[in-house]
């Protein structure tokens, strides 16, 4: 992997409060890269850092080799998209646009194509004589794009710039986040709290918890190959089981259920004999017919205890000889899902879906 960016080792502290603790990773060129976790977990201070806002207390960041801690913000290749837009509301869009390049010197032909052509690029050519105040949300943010792409930056940095628009409005810029960063080629580095928006855009998360880096990988790898139960637990959710480890070998470890039933699922980590966590997605639990039959699967009985119909799915609650698990079962047809609660019903999940993860 070619690296537009190295994390190496960087901790940072305010006061008493630790907000990073040695971290390290790499991105890549040309790469989605999702810094994603919970309020608190260090991961807008690594963005302020790499932005130039924030100096680290120890270790080194690196752009496309070259160490830039002591770089100012103006002076590095990296432009920053904020939630809030920040436009500047006395001038028209292609004001807005041109700024940072005259800043840089460019001349006047190179600013006007270059304007023209990223306005044309967030589709927001038609009102390029427009003000911010005469925009929408979803118009301004393209604007702040638009603005902080023009002048070719090495890295973009986007810190939660979908927060402040509506749920359909988010998923449209989403899409065109991911188009543009695909169609210029910039690194992209993006900071969520939503994990929605960061499984369907990123090429890779990392997963931030405690100042730590949780978990690197694929959107993919990230929800079904969870290393611990930080990581199950904030992306999606989840059915947490206590489980007793009876055996592990090459990966897979032989369990003890809550609800008496032993079964060899993968491990991920150093699972070990004695008291573990097992998780299991509500999607990949199967209730009724859709539960026999299942190849390699583990099945058994459930007492359904509530449902919530949300259209394309049913939520369960089920009752499992005392111990409570939530699934989830698609609706195929329009008359949804018939199983009533008060019923007990077959219930399955294949062995490779669940997890016995670290502590």
């Amino acid at each position: 992997m070619n690296k537009a960016i190295e994390v190496k080792s960087v901790s940072k502290s305010f006061g008493a409060y630790q907000a990073l603790k040695s971290v390290s990773f790499d991105i890549g060129n040309n790469e989605f890269f999702t810094m994603l976790g919970p309020s608190g977990c260090g991961k807008t201070t690594l963005l302020r850092m790499l932005a130039g806002f924030e100096s680290p207390d120890t270790g080194s960041l690196l752009l496309n080799g070259k160490e830039v801690v002591s770089i100012p913000p103006h002076k590095r290749r990296v432009n920053t998209v904020f939630q809030s837009y920040a436009l500047f509301p006395h001038m028209t869009l292609e004001q807005n646009v041109a700024y940072g390049l005259e800043n840089l010197g460019w001349e006047k032909a190179r600013i006007r194509n270059r304007v023209g052509e990223m306005l044309e690029r967030v589709h927001m050519s038609a009102m390029a004589a427009r003000k911010p105040a005469q925009l929408s949300g979803g118009q301004r943010q393209r604007i702040a794009l638009a603005r902080a792409l023009a002048p070719e930056p090495e890295v973009l940095l986007l810190d939660e710039p979908l927060s402040a628009l509506d749920l359909k409005l988010r998923q449209a810029m989403r899409d065109e986040l991911r188009t543009l960063q695909r169609d210029t080629g910039i690194t992209f580095v993006f900071v969520t709290h939503d994990q929605e928006e960061a499984l369907d855009m990123s090429d890779r998360i990392a997963v931030l918890g405690g100042g730590d880096v949780q978990q690197i990988g694929t959107p993919t790898e990230i929800y079904e190959e969870p290393v611990n139960r930080f990581v199950a637990d904030f992306v999606g959710e989840t059915n947490f089981l206590d489980v007793e480890v009876l055996e592990t070998l090459g990966g897979q470890a032989t369990v003890r259920t809550p609800f008496g039933l032993d079964i060899t699922v993968p491990a991920t980590g150093s699972a070990a004999k004695g008291r573990a966590t097992l998780s299991v997605r509500p999607e990949k639990i199967n209730l009724g017919n859709q539960a026999q039959g299942i190849a390699n699967g583990i099945t058994f009985e459930g007492h359904v205890t509530s449902k919530n119909y949300m259209g394309g799915y049913t939520h369960y609650t089920l009752d499992v000889a005392g111990t409570q698990l939530r699934a989830s079962r698609r609706n195929a047809s329009r008359e949804g899902d018939t199983i009533p609660v008060g019923a007990t019903v077959p219930v399955g999940f294949v062995a490779g879906s669940a997890r016995v993860l670290a502590a």
